[in-house]
């Protein structure tokens, strides 16, 4: 059912969309209301069921949503920070209660507090200033530290719109299957947490016959503890954009979506005008330097929900439909979007493409280390005493990030959580026997993702952890599977009931549990929850005796 709606739903194409006729129905109330969503399901065809389902999926969609004013953080960083409830208690005093939604992590890692209100997010001391805010004064006062292990590559000064573009134009006049190979040759994995190599995604995708083809920049960093691709989409958009325009090339593609999760409406802001820029100076659009190739650039503003983040899930959320994922074969790279093929990568991934292309792919395969080749950026949160974004060489020591470039702790820390809510729980006693690259990581029993890094304080206990991550994943998982579905509320429910004291977990159920998510969920968010759960069981059993039998 779900291949004969994207049919339906692709016969508009790009320009007008179920989900962005949503997202605009949404926009007055934060809901759309009975008779918008029946008037946009008799215009697409779909049915009255499959439009309230799929509008009632997303944060900022859901009737719950009505009547939202401003909306509190409640990700992992935040919450590990402890700041929220004096947030809360400082936006009930202009606001009431009901009013007052949430987002989970608004990517202000670095220095905590955060919040939304009217488009833009705050953080850190602009809680103090909400008087001032309230009265039209909309400026962030937000900072956090941008560095590198080494000579700047990602990280670089943009150097205007022609110089950064000239290896675009350059590649204009290769053959793409040449410019396909140099990116092959380079070792680039992806950077959103798979690792998969960029070079054989595109690969498959040239080789597929179709008159359309797509690439998505998928910029729904919903990782608590990541904002690196905040950072490049605000501060070095056009690193993005180069990406998409040399995949489009090399496959074939002419379309190209951003899609930009809904908290990160600056993203958007930014990115917006990058495209304005490239457009007026020829190098987008439908015949680029009289190449006879074109590319065409399209932003969809996100709605809330982190399982979009998969790739299949955020195909499903363009087209209009409920964002499940998909089962897979086929790949998104033989048949994804409208069913047309499609190549998706987070944000990071694209814009590597820049040095690659630039500087060649042995040079950026000379950087790192075995099969994590290249450069990766690590966010880290407001525990470090400089808190930020850092580009660093694979394969640079863990202790190197977190002592030398991050400063250190500047209160007691015990875990760190690394690559996202489904990445591994490192204790700091470890922190010297890993180097940050895929293989170390992974034969460690962790996992390096997306490299976000939060810090768990020694004050805080691991059942309360625990219940958080099941929370979260309960929350957030699509509904497909049943393992997922029902597995991740399972492990809340015993996690809270045990944290609140007078009931021990089964260590042989709750096995059990962590096994069927492993192995039964159609995709990693069910798949992945249990890594970081073990690491804990197994590094803080002591701590954690009480509460299991």
């Amino acid at each position: 059912m779900s291949e004969n709606l994207s049919e339906l739903l692709g016969r508009r194409g790009l320009r007008e969309n179920l989900f962005e006729r949503m997202g605009q129905a949404a926009a007055a109330e934060g809901s759309p209301n009975t008779e918008a969503l029946a008037r946009l399901a008799d215009e697409f065809l779909v049915g009255k069921a499959n439009a309230f389902g799929t509008a009632t999926f997303y944060d900022f969609m859901k009737p719950e949503n009505k009547g939202k004013q401003v909306y509190l953080c409640n990700g992992t960083a935040c919450t590990c920070a402890g700041t929220q409830p004096a947030v809360r208690a400082a936006l009930e005093s202009h606001f009431e209660p009901d009013s007052i939604g949430h987002m989970t992590c608004l990517g202000r890692c670095h220095e905590n507090a955060a919040f939304h209100y009217k488009g833009r997010n705050y953080s850190g001391a602009d809680i103090d200033a909400i008087s001032e805010l309230l009265e039209g004064d909309t400026i962030s006062r937000e900072t956090y530290h941008v560095g590198c292990s080494h000579q700047p590559v990602l990280t670089r000064p943009f150097a205007g719109v022609e110089a950064f573009y000239a290896p675009w134009v350059e590649a204009l006049g290769r053959a793409p299957e040449e410019v396909l190979e140099r990116i092959k040759a380079s070792g680039l994995r992806g950077r959103g947490g798979a690792g998969f190599p960029i070079g054989l995604k595109l690969e498959f995708c040239r080789k597929e016959t179709s008159e359309v083809k797509f690439i998505i920049c998928n910029a729904d960093e919903g990782d608590p503890g990541a904002f690196s691709d905040r950072y490049l989409l605000e501060q070095r958009p056009h690193a993005v954009l180069f990406g998409m325009l040399i995949s489009g090339y090399v496959t074939g593609a002419r379309h190209g979506i951003l899609y930009i999760r809904a908290e990160y409406p600056e993203a958007v802001q930014k990115v917006r005008e990058a495209i304005d820029s490239l457009l007026e100076a020829g190098l987008a659009g439908p015949d680029i330097r009289q190449s006879g190739f074109g590319f065409e650039f399209k932003i969809i503003q996100a709605q809330g929900s982190y399982i979009c983040g998969e790739e299949t899930a955020l195909i499903n959320s363009i087209e209009g439909q409920r964002p499940e994922v998909r089962v897979r074969p086929p790949y998104p790279a033989q048949r994804g979007l409208f069913n047309k093929p499609t190549v998706v990568n987070n944000v990071e991934t694209l814009a590597a493409l820049h040095p690659v292309l630039s500087e060649g792919g042995a040079a950026w395969e000379g950087l790192g280390t075995g099969k994590s080749a290249g450069t990766k950026l690590m966010c880290l949160d407001g525990f470090f005493n400089r808190p930020g974004v850092y580009e660093v060489v694979m394969g640079t020591p863990l202790k190197t990030v977190i002592e030398d470039l991050g400063g250190g702790f500047r209160s007691p820390v015990k875990a760190l959580q690394i690559g996202g809510p489904l990445g591994g729980v490192v204790p700091v006693e470890m922190i010297g026997e890993l180097t940050v690259d895929f293989e170390s990581f992974a034969q460690a029993g962790f996992l390096l993702g997306h490299a976000s890094v939060v810090c768990i304080p020694a004050d805080f206990p691991m059942i309360t952890y625990i219940e958080h991550l099941f929370d979260f994943a309960a929350y957030e998982s699509c509904g497909k599977c049943f393992p997922c579905r029902l597995g991740t509320k399972r492990g809340h429910e015993l996690a809270l009931k045990a944290s609140a004291g007078g009931y021990t977990i089964d260590k042989d159920l709750f096995d059990d549990l962590l096994t069927t998510l492993e192995k039964g969920s159609l995709c990693a968010h069910g798949g992945g929850i249990p890594l970081p759960v073990r690491n804990i069981l197994r590094y803080f059993k002591e701590e954690l005796t009480p509460y299991f039998n």
